[in-house]
Parts: structure tokens; C-alpha cells; sequence
């Protein structure tokens, strides 16, 4: 649309036009809205009456015709026209198809418009974006480079080692066990993109008086070319015109030739009164275009990814310009008013839900707008709330107590999350009041995801920012009306806590349709007198009748049930160790898991019930036929008749499964909830009720933790790799952050290791939020970075400095004389206290007396910035004396001992190119800090947002048909179904969104199984790029992007490049986990697999000894996985012309082979095999290779186990299962001839990814 400033990314890009050409022409009939292309050709108003065409679907607006050639580089300048046909004028808002005598291939004059105030703004403003006039744009809430990205960096790291020569290895020298630099995670310095003008922006004689408005004056601008010339120019309903004022001088109107020159287009005039403009404009072009699009695209319909490493701020990456339009872009975006931007986000969110949604067209536009509408609203809701948190909006009841306060903002309704009126005094105050908060934006995601019709939530998201938590809602028409005497200001649920309850018969269907996909039970509650209500929901969860008819459900923090086990355990509160709350509810999660689990239970009692009476009806009719026996006259009528019968029941038994309509599950949420029964039966069905929500609980710890732990121990499922992904793991398996310490307690299998780590310092780090939020909360906000760093300092800067001291600015001292300054008097030892007591209250967990000086400092430190929001510098902080003597600079790890210690020199290559990754920003030396953090370094915090954004159902639904089909063999309707849902992504999400990232990911893998790699490939950089702008750089999700990417690049032939992109994957590992994580084994003996193709047989040789360390901590000395990778390392050691070592190593895999599977295996067999060859050819093999290849002719014996192939083209996409589980079978004639560099280990078969679940890690098949 020509009113949206920021240009989208093009509508139709890459696969998702090819899935549109694609559909439309194979299954033209498939929906009455299925979508027909047309080649539209469009002529511009230029003198020579140029052409273009564009590929359109019939289906969309003409206004989505219009931003497709705004976007189009011919068609840069237009930005106030319309388009006719016939000479016709087109309504922006009809549909392609609804124009009358279209035809296939219309034609379309675009025709420049008069401008309006508005028009000649938004056309300002793009055209400043468009000339690379708009310098940097401060954003006010999302910190310091939200939404960067590292893969171009990378990439050009792979294209340079692809190019290099033979001997030169992008990995060469890796040190494994390296400390990771904190300046990784921030990209390269660009070059400054050349200059078209000086300056652009408005000028100081702005507004136009009234008289000249009268005229047809808009605007004046005043521009200063590169030459040094500055013009004042007129902004004029017909265009733009160079006029004759000057800084003191007002006089508006055109000036005479040569220099008066004007157009329609401010790009147009630009071009004739500066010589050089055309060809910087040009390499302006250039230059961008040297730049993947998805790597500058403006972020428009998620939030950027705030990044928790930051480059100093006198860093190039950082550099503050001088630009005059900065602040005026508030007024160039929303008018003098700032009327442009205010919106009723209540009527804009529900009008959309009420969209028709019965065609496929329907529903794409119905979703795509409500997608579009919680983008906008979250960031709007978002500035509002840190507006609120910096004391900058007035509330609307001032004399209220300071949580209590409630503020209205861009039509925003903001509170906090803390108990202010005593709601929640009974369930514990303030702690119950900010889970509630929680627990209520994810109800009412769940809600919008169910999609109910007649049932409306307003729009909520939850703002954590600097220890407060703020929620900001839509306002519910109606919701401050005063009611008349006698009537409730709420119509169904509770009102004024429990004492009064509304049943209003309106609200039952709506929510009896609720409660059933939330498996909730109708139930009675009761009031105050004892008068029974029966209700649909909890009577929490209330219903209001909207001024504007609409029913609205709100607080739905109370969902599912108690976890009264949970409660039962609890101490009392005088103890001090009782949970801070009792908010313990059960995710939805685990009720579904729970249904499914009873639902089981029923089908084999049902089953076993029928079984029965089957037996007993049998046993009758045998004992009848015995009675009867001497009777052996029978028709021959009656047989057929009861063969026939018999024939009937067979096949019913086959139907005739228990009807699963008989099954009936729901849970009642106000169990245990301080309900009164009053008659015998309502007491009876109460504690019926209350037995069920128990059991529900005692599943959760008896089944599911038990069950997780199981499969994590068995290597069945991935483990997780920081806080989120661990989180992410629990919540999917309805387990509650609250069992962190149980989950910790029962993880003591050496297995587990890693999850019982990843759970201590997800828990500490949970902890350390909660109290620096008791600190941070009621700081004025420039003290709140010395509180921060200080915090910081005694959290993990204690070995640095045992007695660290508070930095805070004497002239900020004085001038908030009466702020709370207490964290002052926090030291290392009282916060490690608190720390642990937190633990124990909030987990259950006693953390070793030890825990301070185990945990990893650089990995707790991000798991901390991610919980709170804060942004630190770019640097090699010193965690300890001996950090800091080692850190006077960032040098290269270079020459590092290898793992075998012998040590290769670096090429010089090597060092240029590490040589601007590692020079650390300008900063004091290490050694000069007193402290390991300062305040400089704490560079900013920025909210964490929680909103009620649902998920794209279609586009869901033709992603799971796509992968059903392929695993039904159908793959062209697959692939036509997988293409159909990525369109489907990119229209509803737009183009930079996590969802489209994931939807990248999962096509990536599909698409290497249906061996086209090539796409595989691209859509894997689509997902990494996007992954890394919308959930962070070193994210979990990223990193196994990056390693789909580094697998995919070797199978279509790049092996060094895919090198370059594992090397990226495992340093964000070391700063995500650290060294040595379990699913780690499989991408470093994948990167030996690589090296071993490229013939870098030394290289391999060090990866495999890693790999099978890694493996040997994880899963021992004498685990089946152990001896593959020692059976792969044999063979390695052989390449590497090491026959002792090889032979050593053969002899430990058959051994433990041995142990574990017994003599008969196909693994021990195979092993043994080996072990006999080696050992003969020990001292030949290296002498005389090739008199030995034409004596020994014989094939490797294949053999199957726990094992896998060596052969990287075996090795499966990580996240995804390997394939069937071998070791290597190639011959020794093979090895030899590897030796000898006469044969290719590419030349084995290769094999795409199983869809079965083998075990995974320890396995060269990658994860």
C-alpha cells in the first residue's frame, strides 16, 4: 500500500511462486477460490511510455497489485498513483478477478495522483529509505541491533574456503576445548554504503502558512546534494518543485531556470539538480544487492531478537549519526496530531475474527489480517509499557498505591502485575498476582488458537522490563461502565472475589464449546449464601457482555486444575520454605497427555470387557452343543443361516472397536479450590472430582517425568542445550518449570549429566531473576544499570573480586536522594543465600555446597541476560585473577596444541582472516578492572514480551498433509501440498517471522529426504537467516539450522563450505552449553566424515578422538556407542598411516563389542574381522599398499547394531534420525586404496534419512 512506509519484502519470491504457478496449474479445480496467475503489464507515465510486467494471482486486491510495483526498481519513484483499464479508474479494494472483460494478460496504466498532506509525507519518507538518506533509526524499546544477523559473515567465510586451495582447511588447528570469545556472537564491520546526498529532511520553514496551504503547499523540504549545493523545495499537490527561499529567506514559490527544475517524484527532481546522484544511486544499488534481502528487511510482522551481546557503542556497528529528519519522523509517520497512528485495537482485533471464513481465500486473508494485527499491537503495547515503566505516562489514579495504578496509552489499557487491590491476598499476593498475569496471556493464546466463533478475549501481552511486569490489554467495550444498583459488573463467573457468582444463560454455549476442547468440566460452585451455580468453566474465568453485544471472555489464568501434590508437599509458611504461591496449576499440556493416557485405559478395559463376554458366550454355546450332541439332524438352511451370522460377527469384531464417542474425560478446576457442597451427593461428586485431579498430578510424576528421563537416558529424543530449549522440552510434555529441582534429582544416571546441569543452571539463573527484580523494581531507571553490574559482580565476578562495591554516580546519588538503594549491600555470599533459599522455596532443590565455583560463567551469564533483558559489551570478561592475566587482548587461538599433542602451524591465511573477528572493540585492558563488570558494560536492558498471538491453522493443516502424503508414497501431491503451505506462511506471517523460519527448517529436511538438495540447501540459509533475526543469533533453533545447512552443503559436494558453517555451529554450542554436550558426538564425527572426504586424513583422525571423548563422558568407557566410534577411529588412525594406534584402537572396539553384545554379533564378528587384518598388516600396510591391494580381494562384511556408517553421505540432517544403524563396511582393500589417495570414499551409495527413531547420539549419522 502506497500509506505504508516500509516497503515488505516482494509478495512472490522464490518457492512460494514457483507453489502458486504450481497449484494453479495442476489442480485448477481443486477450490472455488483456487487462485488463477495472470501476467499483468503495466505502462508508466514516463515520456517514453515504458512497459513492465508483474505475475499476480487473481485473487488479490489491487491494492496488493500496487505495492508489487512500488517494490519493482523501475517503478521506484511512484508512490501516489492509481491504475486504470479501459480508462477506467480501479477501486483499490476489489479483487483482480471482479474486474469485468480482465482477460489473461491485461493491461494497466499507472497514473500519478495529486498529493495530499499525508501522501507527500509517506512518499518523504520512502524516498529517504530508498536513497540510503534515513541513517539509523534509535529504537526505543528493542535495544542495541535487534534482529542482526551473523550469517553473511559465515557465509563468506564458507565461499572464501571453497575457493582456497586444496591444502587449506577451514578448520584446521580447532582447539575443542577453547574458551569462546563473546565477540563472535557480533558481526564483521561492514563498509559505509556510498552517499547520494548529504542531507534530506525538512525544512525550518515547515508548516506552510494557511494562505499557502489554500495554494496547494504540502510541504518544504530542503536538501543538500553531495556536490554541496543546498536547495529548498517545495512539496506542492502537483509534485515537487526547487523553490526561492533560502535559510532566511522565505519565498516558496518556483525558481526560474537553470537552477528551477521540477517532478512529480522527489526521487525524479533529486536526479536533475544533482550531476553525481544517478551513478551513487546506482552503486547504492549495488551495494545493497551484494547483501542477502532477508538480512536487511525491516522486521515489521514479529519482534526482532534482541541480542544479549552487544558491540561497544563506539563501535562502526553502533556509530550515532547527525541526522535532522531522526526526530521528525514521528510527525512524517503520523501527522501534526499523531492522529495518523491511533487505533481502536479492540474493534480492529474482534471485526477481524468475525471475518468469513469459508473458502480457502477466506481464511488467508481472515488470518493474514489478524496476524498483521497482533504484530502491530505487540510493539505498540510493548512501548507502552516501557513508557510505563520509566514513569513517563500519568495514571489515571494517581492517589492509588503505585501497583495499584493503572494507565490508558495509544488506546491501550496498561497495569501491572502485582497484586494492588488484594485479589489475590488468599493465594499470595504479589507472587500469585504476576504468575496469574502469565498464566492469563497464555490462556488467552490458547483461546484465540481455538478459534471459537461468538467468543471474543481482548488482545493481551505481558511486558517484563526492568523488574517490573506490566500488562497491556485492548479495552473491552463496557468494561469501566458503572452498573446499575443491583446489577454485576461481570455476567458470568466470579465477581468481588468468590462472594457473588453470575451465571448469565448467554454465555453457556460459548463456553460449554470451550470447556470441551479444554477437557473442563461443567460443575457446580457456590456463593457466599451456599446458593449452587452450575458453571461451564472455572469460576475464575469470567464472562462480560461488551457494550458493543460482543461476549467477551477474560481471566483465564485458571484453565486446568490444581496440582494439589504439589501444594500438599509444602511447608508451612512460618517455616519459611513454603511456595511462594499457590497458582500451581497443571499446563493444558498434561491434561491432554492425561486424557490420552485414560482414553488408552478405557479402549483396554472396553476391549478386555468384550473379550470376556465373548469367552463366557462361547463357553455357553460349547456347552449347549455338548447337551445337544446326539441332535445331528440339521437343515442345511440353518447352517448356511449361522455361517452366515458367524461370518457377520467376524467382521464386526474387526469394526467394531469401542465407539470413542462412549469415552468421556474432563477435569473440574475448581477442585481443591475452597468450594463449599452442600448436600451429601454434591460432596460425593466433589471428592469424585477431586480423586481426578489428584490422579492427574500423581501421572505427572509417577508417568511423564519418569518417561522424559527414560528417553533422554535411552538417546530416543534430543537433549536440551540452555534454559529455553530445556523449558520448551517440559512444557511440551505438560511438565511444569516448578519440577526443575525434581527433574535435577532424578537425572543421576551419567547419562544425564548434561540435563542435571542444564537444570542447576536454569534454576539458578531463574532465581538471580527474581531477586534482581526485587531490586530493580522501584530503581529510578539510570541507576539501573550499576544495580545490574553489581549484581553481575556478586553473581559471577566473586572470584574476580571477592568484595565487590557498587558503582553508582555521585551526582545520581544526590539527585535521587530518596531511591532504594539497598542492592548496595548485596555481596557474593548474601546473594548466593538468597540464591539458594530462592531455590529451595521455588524448586525443592538443594544445590551442592560447592555450586558457586561449578558452574559454567559464560553460559550463566546468557541464560541471565536472556531472563532479564540485558544487553552487555562484546568482550572477554574476567571471570577469575587468571582469565584476567591471559586476556590483555583478544588474541587469535591459533597454534593450539592438537589432541594428540602434536601441534600444526597456521597458514597466514588463517590468522588475516581471524584477525577482524577477533579484534575486540576499543575498551580498557582487562587488567586495569576492579571489577569484572562495570557499568559501561551493562549496555542496555530491553522488555521480554509474552503475547496471544495464535498460530496459522491453514497453513498448519497443508504442512501435515504435505508431510502425510509423502509418507504415503503420494509425493508430487506432497511436494505440490509442501509448496502450497510455504506460500501459505509467507502470505499469513510475512516473510521474517519464527514461524516461517521453522516452516523453512522442516521443507529443508523434507526436501533432502526427496533428494532435491539443491533446494534443500536454499531453503536451509532461508531458515537460518531469519532464525537468527527473529529468535537470536545463538539460539538453540539457529544452531541446528546452521548444522541442516553444513549436512546438506557436503551431499550436494561442498564439504569445506560445510565445514565453515560446523565450525560456526560448534562455537555458538561452546557459548550456548560449553564443551562436550551429548548431541555434540554426532556433528563432530560428521565434520571427521568431511575431512576424511577431503582427504585430510590427520584432520579426521584429531575430530574422531573428540568425538569419541565426548562419547566416552557421556555414555562410558563400555558402551556399545564408545566401541562404534572406536571401530571408526581404528579406521581413521589407518588413513592416517598410524597401524599401531589403529590396531590398538580396533582391539578396545572388539572388546567392548565383546562384553556388551556377546561373541555371535554381526558388530563383535565384524570387529574381530578388522582387528585380525590390522594386526597382520601392521607394518605392510603402510610399505607395500598396493602389493597388498592385489593380493587381498575380498568384500567388507556388513553388519548391523547400535552402530553407524562413517560415510558422511549416511550422516542425517541433525534433529532428524540417521539412517539404518552400521558401522563402516568398507574393505581394507578400500582403506588401502584411501591411503594410497587412488579411490573416493564418496563412492559408496549413498542413502537419505530413515523416518524411524534409531538411536541417535554416538553415531556418525548426524542427530
Amino acid at each position: 500500500m502506497a500509506s505504508d512506509p516500509t516497503p515488505p519484502p516482494p509478495a512472490h519470491v522464490d518457492v512460494s511462486e514457483e507453489a502458486e504457478n504450481t497449484m494453479a496449474a495442476e489442480a485448477p479445480d481443486v477450490d472455488a477460490g483456487a487462485e488463477a496467475l495472470l501476467t499483468v503489464t503495466i505502462i508508466l507515465p514516463d515520456a517514453k511510455a515504458s512497459k513492465m510486467q508483474i505475475m499476480v494471482s487473481s485473487q488479490e486486491q489491487v491494492h496488493e497489485v500496487r505495492q508489487s510495483i512500488i517494490d519493482l526498481p523501475s517503478a521506484f519513484q511512484y508512490t501516489c498513483f492509481h491504475l486504470e483499464f479501459n480508462g477506467e479508474k480501479i477501486n483499490d479494494f476489489i479483487p483482480l478477478a471482479e474486474i469485468s472483460d480482465l482477460g489473461a494478460t491485461p493491461e494497466f496504466h499507472l497514473v500519478q495522483d495529486p498529493y495530499t498532506e499525508k501522501e507527500a509525507r509517506i512518499h518523504l519518507v520512502r524516498i529517504r529509505e530508498l536513497i540510503g538518506a534515513a541513517g539509523d533509526r534509535s529504537d526505543t524499546t528493542q535495544g542495541l541491533l535487534p534482529g542482526l544477523s551473523l550469517f553473511e559473515n559465515v557465509a563468506s567465510e564458507a565461499q572464501g574456503s571453497s575457493e582456497e586451495s586444496a591444502e587449506e582447511l577451514p578448520i584446521k588447528d580447532y582447539d575443542f576445548q577453547a574458551v569462546p570469545s563473546l565477540t563472535s556472537l557480533v558481526p564483521q564491520p561492514t563498509e559505509p554504503a556510498p552517499k547520494t546526498v548529504k542531507q534530506i529532511a525538512l525544512s525550518s520553514w515547515n508548516p506552510p502558512p494557511p494562505h499557502l496551504r489554500q495554494r496547494g503547499h504540502l510541504l518544504y523540504l530542503v536538501v543538500t546534494t553531495t556536490e554541496g549545493e543546498q536547495y529548498q523545495i517545495t512539496s506542492h499537490v502537483s509534485g515537487f518543485f526547487v523553490n526561492k527561499s533560502s535559510n532566511a529567506k522565505f519565498d516558496p514559490f518556483p525558481r526560474p531556470a537553470p537552477k528551477g527544475q521540477s517532478a512529480h517524484s522527489l526521487l525524479s527532481l533529486i536526479d536533475l539538480i544533482s550531476p553525481s546522484f544517478s551513478n551513487t544511486f546506482i552503486q547504492l544499488q549495488e551495494y545493497n544487492n551484494l547483501r542477502d534481502p532477508l538480512a536487511t528487511f525491516q522486521i515489521t510482522n514479529a519482534i526482532p531478537a534482541a541480542p544479549w551481546v552487544v558491540p561497544s557503542p563506539s563501535s562502526s556497528l553502533c556509530t550515532h549519526l547527525p541526522d535532522p529528519t531522526r526526530s521528525q519522523e514521528t510527525y512524517l509517520l503520523a501527522g501534526v496530531e499523531n492522529t495518523d497512528t491511533l487505533r481502536d485495537w479492540n474493534e480492529e482485533f474482534q471485526s477481524a475474527k468475525e471475518l468469513p471464513r469459508e473458502t480457502v481465500q477466506d481464511r488467508v486473508f481472515r488470518e493474514r489480517l489478524i496476524s498483521k494485527l497482533f504484530a502491530d499491537y505487540n510493539d505498540a503495547a510493548t512501548r507502552g509499557a516501557v513508557m510505563v515503566a520509566r514513569g513517563e505516562i500519568a495514571p489515571l489514579n494517581p492517589t492509588e498505591c503505585k501497583d495499584a495504578q493503572i494507565f490508558v496509552y495509544n488506546n491501550i489499557f496498561f497495569s501491572f502485575g502485582a497484586d494492588g487491590v488484594g485479589t489475590f491476598t488468599s493465594e499470595g499476593g504479589d507472587e500469585a498476582a504476576r504468575v496469574a498475569t502469565g498464566k492469563d496471556v497464555a490462556g488467552v493464546k490458547l483461546v484465540n488458537q481455538l478459534d471459537i466463533e461468538g467468543l471474543f478475549t481482548p488482545a493481551t501481552v505481558v511486558v517484563d522490563y526492568v523488574g517490573k511486569r506490566i500488562v497491556g490489554q485492548s479495552i473491552v467495550p463496557g468494561i469501566f461502565k458503572q452498573r446499575e444498583p443491583g446489577e454485576n459488573q461481570i455476567d458470568y463467573g466470579a465477581v468481588d472475589g468468590k462472594d457473588i457468582v453470575a451465571a448469565d444463560e448467554r454465555f453457556a454455549p460459548g463456553f460449554a464449546q470451550l470447556s470441551k476442547a479444554l477437557k473442563v468440566k461443567k460443575h457446580p460452585v457456590w456463593d457466599k449464601e451456599g446458593k449452587r451455580f452450575d458453571l461451564e468453566a472455572s469460576v475464575e474465568t469470567k464472562g462480560l457482555m461488551g457494550t458493543d453485544g460482543r461476549k467477551y471472555v477474560l481471566d483465564l489464568y485458571r484453565i486446568s486444575p490444581l496440582d494439589i501434590a504439589w501444594l500438599d508437599e509444602d511447608g508451612l509458611p512460618e517455616d519459611g520454605d513454603a511456595y511462594p504461591h499457590r497458582m500451581t496449576v497443571l499446563r493444558p499440556e498434561l491434561v491432554d497427555s492425561f486424557g490420552r493416557y485414560k482414553m488408552k485405559q478405557w479402549v483396554d478395559n472396553e476391549l478386555a470387557r468384550r473379550a470376556e463376554e465373548k469367552k463366557q458366550a462361547e463357553e455357553a454355546k460349547g456347552g449347549k452343543e455338548e447337551k445337544d450332541g446326539e441332535e445331528e439332524e440339521e437343515t442345511e438352511e440353518t447352517e448356511e443361516k449361522e455361517e452366515k451370522e458367524g461370518e457377520d460377527e467376524a467382521s464386526k469384531a474387526e469394526k467394531n472397536l469401542p465407539d470413542l464417542s462412549d469415552f468421556k474425560f474432563s477435569l473440574n478446576p475448581d477442585a481443591f479450590s475452597g468450594q463449599v457442597p452442600q448436600t451429601e451427593e454434591e460432596k460425593a461428586e466433589f471428592a469424585a472430582d477431586e480423586a481426578e485431579v489428584r490422579a492427574a498430578g500423581a501421572y505427572l510424576r509417577e508417568q511423564v517425568i519418569p518417561e522424559l528421563l527414560r528417553e533422554l537416558s535411552d538417546s530416543d529424543i534430543s537433549f536440551p542445550m540452555d534454559g529455553q530449549s530445556l523449558s520448551r522440552l517440559l512444557h511440551k510434555r505438560g511438565i511444569n518449570v516448578r519440577y526443575l529441582g525434581k527433574v535435577a534429582e532424578l537425572a543421576n544416571d551419567g547419562r544425564l549429566r548434561c540435563l542435571r546441569e542444564i537444570c542447576v543452571q536454569d534454576m539458578v539463573a531463574r532465581a538471580f531473576k527474581h531477586l534482581s527484580a526485587v531490586y530493580l523494581r522501584h530503581l529510578p531507571v539510570p541507576i539501573v544499570p550499576a544495580c545490574t553490574a553489581h549484581l553481575l559482580n556478586c553473581l559471577l565476578g566473586h572470584k574476580f573480586n571477592s568484595k565487590p562495591v557498587a558503582e553508582i554516580d555521585p551526582s545520581l546519588r544526590t539527585l535521587y536522594a530518596d531511591a532504594d538503594l539497598s542492592f548496595e549491600k548485596v555481596t557474593p555470599e548474601s546473594l548466593r543465600e538468597d540464591i539458594e533459599e530462592q531455590i529451595l522455596k521455588r524448586f525443592r532443590y538443594e544445590l551442592d555446597e560447592d555450586w558457586h565455583n561449578q558452574f559454567r560463567p559464560v553460559q550463566l551469564l546468557r541464560e541471565v541476560c536472556l531472563k532479564i533483558g540485558i544487553q552487555v559489551q562484546a568482550k572477554d570478561y574476567a571471570f577469575s585473577p587468571e582469565a584476567a592475566a591471559a586476556t590483555p587482548a583478544s588474541a587469535p587461538k591459533a597454534v593450539q596444541p592438537a589432541a594428540n599433542g602434536q601441534t600444526n602451524g597456521e597458514p597466514s591465511k588463517k590468522k588475516k582472516k581471524n584477525k577482524a573477528r577477533d579484534a575486540s572493540p576499543p575498551e580498557a585492558a582487562p587488567t586495569a578492572n576492579v571489577h569484572t563488570f562495570s557499568v559501561d558494560d551493562v549496555v542496555d536492558l530491553v522488555p521480554l514480551i509474552k503475547d496471544s498471538c495464535p498460530r496459522s491453522a491453514l497453513a498448519e493443516e497443508a504442512l501435515e498433509a504435505g508431510r502425510i502424503s509423502i509418507l504415503q508414497n503420494q509425493k508430487k501431491l506432497g511436494q505440490e501440498l509442501l509448496l502450497e503451505s510455504l506460500s501459505l506462511h509467507e502470505q499469513i506471517y510475512g516473510i521474517l517471522h519464527p514461524e516461517v523460519a521453522r516452516v523453512y527448517n522442516s521443507l529443508s529436511m523434507l526436501y533432502y529426504q526427496l533428494d532435491d538438495k539443491e533446494a534443500a540447501v536454499e531453503l536451509a540459509r532461508k531458515a537460518i537467516i531469519v532464525a537468527e533475526r527473529t529468535v537470536g543469533v545463538d539460539s538453540a533453533e539457529t544452531l541446528l539450522n546452521y548444522l541442516n545447512l553444513s549436512l546438506f552443503l557436503h551431499q550436494v559436494g561442498d564439504s569445506k563450505g560445510a565445514l565453515v558453517y560446523s565450525k560456526h555451529a560448534l562455537k555458538m554450542w561452546k557459548v550456548i552449553y560449553g564443551p562436550g554436550h551429548p548431541d555434540s558426538i554426532t556433528t563432530i564425527n560428521n565434520a571427521a566424515v568431511m575431512l576424511q572426504h577431503l582427504k585430510a586424513y590427520h584432520e579426521s583422525r584429531l575430530w574422531f578422538e573428540e568425538s569419541l571423548r565426548v562419547c566416552e563422558s557421556v555414555f562410558g568407557k563400555q558402551s556399545v556407542n564408545s566401541a562404534t566410534l572406536l571401530f571408526q577411529l581404528a579406521q581413521a588412525l589407518a588413513l592416517d598411516r598410524d597401524s599401531k594406534g589403529a590396531v590398538n584402537r580396533m582391539r578396545e572396539s572388539y572388546n567392548v563389542f565383546l562384553a556388551e553384545l556377546g561373541p555371535e554379533d554381526k558388530n563383535t564378528k565384524e570387529a574381530e574381522s578388522w582387528l585380525e587384518q590390522l594386526t597382520q598388516n601392521a607394518v605392510s600396510i603402510a610399505k607395500h599398499a598396493k602389493d597388498v591391494a592385489a593380493r587381498r580381494l575380498r568384500s567388507g562384511i556388513r553388519f548391523n547394531a547400535t552402530a553407524s556408517q562413517a560415510q558422511a553421505q549416511n550422516a542425517a540432517a541433525p534433529g532428524h534420525p540417521g539412517p539404518g544403524a552400521q558401522v563402516d563396511s568398507r574393505s581394507i582393500d578400500e582403506l588401502i586404496k584411501f591411503i594410497e589417495g587412488g579411490e573416493q570414499g564418496a563412492k559408496s551409495s549413498k542413502k537419505r534419512p530413515s523416518r524411524g527413531n534409531p538411536k541417535r547420539r554416538g553415531q556418525a549419522g548426524a542427530r
